[in-house]
């Protein structure tokens, strides 16, 4: 049917799940009649917003426009779009950030309660009736499994050569009947290609013909260039230690410029035969895997720019010999992380001396995007590390700082940082000895006398000195940036 016919089985108040992760295999129909459904009925003076449950962020075709018509009661579990992040910080959409590993199980024990409807993306129907996934599985196998009724989207603008690049794994099960996940190398195939769903279940079949969305990643700049070489001379020194493989171990990279520049310059500096365990293959490890430096990559999305869609779609028959797209229950299975032995490399908003970083929110009140499922690799990794640039907003912000405005990965689950200006190694250290390291190898001149002068004070006058902190001024920078717009001495 049409998928304005689709969207009238989307009635006020049901929690709809739809797919997506990280831009990738989202529903591109359906939401937009949804809203405009939604904004008609607002016009009428009727109340009509939804549950929106997914795998991760989507695009303006399904968050922007149900955002900009209110129609979102309640949004989970991250999210990247402007409109939607203004209606969270304004307070008129409640927002749930979890971690992405989590929200399938939540789903499976009913605390979000019953799921009326799924929205799924797939890139074909079968003779068999089996699912044909798209560019991302996310949370689509528990959505349709979880919903009273599912809406298929069968997008042919996704290429047929997908067919067959997928692995489902159906032998999950809830506590206390679970059973070890027989994953043992990121190469493996433990389920089957397709999702399956009841013909009984299907309430309509919408067909589209969209792209996904693209976001161009810029060329690696000076500072992102600085960052990598920094955490390649780590790994390199690591390796002469004896405490990594010539070949590292599986790679976890999050999302953005930075951690896709570093996996870059991995293929420039001679590595080779590396994995990929992760949630989302960018550009870069496209590149790596067509140019033989990765021998095999698992993930549960693409994020790729519109430069590497075509050549994923020109290329697709090689990529799938060494590409493979699981569920996000899998792709950051906690359990699978630390048994892997992950090096997870993902970004942040900002660190404190003693190395508790805050990754979701600006100013410790804003939330920007969300955690994602950075805290699932970085609890569980190998190597924890943690990759930004050491100032923002023309150097008004320090992202060291003396206390994090928010904390998502405390200093426990943080091994290393690294910023342009250097690399601190906090394995084994003690609290002021991590303080130290990140003043003196992370900190940017402008910001390190001030960082270096609090914690001297700090140590000499906080009420125990175990980890010093000035409680009437460990927020105090934050709060220059929101009176003053910079985090600078007056």
């Amino acid at each position: 049917m049409s998928a304005h016919d689709a969207s009238a089985l989307i009635r006020p108040g049901m929690t709809v799940a739809m797919s997506g992760f990280t831009g990738a295999g989202y529903p591109k129909a359906v939401p937009g009649a949804l809203a405009e459904r939604i904004e008609a009925a607002h016009a009428r003076g009727e109340d009509f917003r939804v549950r929106l449950l997914t795998g991760a962020s989507t695009a303006p075709e399904l968050d922007g426009k149900l955002a900009s018509v209110d129609g979102i009661q309640l949004r989970l579990p991250y999210q990247s779009d402007p409109t939607l992040r203004e209606k969270i910080n304004a307070g008129e959409v409640d927002y749930l950030d979890i971690h992405v590993s989590h929200v399938a199980q939540h789903a499976w024990f009913g605390f979000y309660g019953d799921i009326d409807i799924a929205v799924i993306e797939v890139s074909g129907i079968r003779p068999d009736g089996q699912l044909i996934p798209s560019t991302s599985v996310g949370n689509n196998k528990t959505w349709i499994e979880r919903a009273a009724g599912v809406i298929l989207e069968v997008n042919e603008h996704q290429p047929s050569g997908l067919d067959g690049m997928h692995d489902i794994y159906y032998q999950t099960a809830l506590p206390p009947h679970r059973k070890p996940i027989p994953l043992l190398h990121p190469g493996d195939r433990i389920g089957g290609p397709y999702l399956r769903c009841p013909p009984e279940k299907i309430l309509a079949v919408v067909k589209t013909e969209a792209p996904d969305r693209s976001n161009a990643f810029s060329e690696p700049d000076e500072t992102s260039r600085q960052i990598a070489g920094h955490l390649i001379d780590f790994l390199r020194h690591e390796i002469r230690h004896g405490r990594l493989p010539p070949t590292l171990l599986p790679l976890q990279s999050g999302v953005g410029n930075i951690t896709n520049a570093v996996v870059a310059e991995l293929g420039k500096e001679g590595f080779g035969g590396l994995t990929a365990f992760t949630e989302v293959l960018q550009d870069s490890m496209l590149d790596l895997l067509g140019d033989g430096v990765l021998d095999a990559a698992s993930a549960t999305s693409l994020s790729l720019s519109p430069a590497g869609l075509a050549r994923f779609a020109n290329h697709i028959a090689k990529y799938r010999q060494r590409l493979i797209l699981r569920p996000q229950e899998i792709s950051n299975h906690p359990e699978l992380v630390r048994r892997l032995g992950c090096i997870a490399m993902n970004g942040m908003i900002e660190a404190d001396i003693f190395g508790n970083v805050n990754s979701t929110h600006v100013m410790g009140t804003r939330i920007q995007n969300g955690i994602g499922g950075s805290g699932d690799f970085a609890r569980n990794a190998y190597l924890s590390c943690f990759l930004s640039a050491s100032t923002a907003k023309n150097g008004t912000i320090s992202r060291i700082v003396p206390m994090a405005s928010h904390v998502d990965h405390t200093e426990h689950d943080v091994a290393v940082l690294v910023t342009e200006q250097g690399l601190a190694d906090l394995r084994g250290l003690s609290p002021k000895e991590r303080a130290r390291k990140v003043i003196e190898k992370c900190a940017h001149p402008d910001f390190r006398s001030m960082l270096q002068d609090y914690f001297d004070r700090a140590c000499r006058e906080s009420y125990g000195k175990h980890t010093p902190h000035l409680l009437q001024e460990a927020l105090s920078w934050h709060q220059n940036y929101v009176q003053r717009s910079s985090m600078r001495l007056p």
